[in-house]
């Protein structure tokens, strides 16, 4: 088997997140590199050029999917996700803030037009996934409102 660089891998990585990319694949001297980013977690993984048996994976970590929380706010486009209305301003909401039904918790970017995503429910902000300035997708869980 072939020694994976792991500082390798941490620079794709960082090449990832300082482009917004989703996925970047690397291959040198028969070890391909992949890595992909999905929009709940980051995921690393390096296979060889040939295909090679693949040993029992160990069992998954139960993950909490917060799209399935009632009180998700979700992305309603594709864009990019601003969380402050402009640079040097506060956050439209943050974690602990009561929210209303149609207050703005959020701008999308998209095609160079900023849309406001509103509170769809009344309560308290209990968590922000997304980050300032993160590219988001459709459907991807932004705030979750309880």
């Amino acid at each position: 088997m072939t020694k994976i660089d792991s500082e390798l891998v941490r620079q794709l990585a960082t090449v990832l997140d300082d482009t917004g990319l989703t996925e970047i694949e690397y291959e040198l001297g028969g070890l391909r590199i992949r890595v992909a980013r999905t929009a709940q977690n980051n995921m690393v993984a390096a296979v060889p050029a040939t295909p090679a048996p693949v040993g029992a994976a160990p069992p998954a970590a139960t993950v909490v999917d917060p799209a399935a929380n009632p009180g998700t706010i979700k992305a309603p486009m594709v864009g990019v996700a601003y969380l402050l209305p402009e640079p040097g301003a506060p956050a439209f909401v943050s974690i602990g803030d009561n929210v209303q039904v149609g207050q703005t918790v959020a701008l999308i970017e998209a095609m160079k037009t900023f849309n406001p995503v509103k509170a769809t429910k009344a309560g308290k902000v209990t968590s922000i996934i997304v980050e300032n300035g993160a590219p988001v997708e459709y459907g991807e869980p932004l705030v979750i409102v309880e």
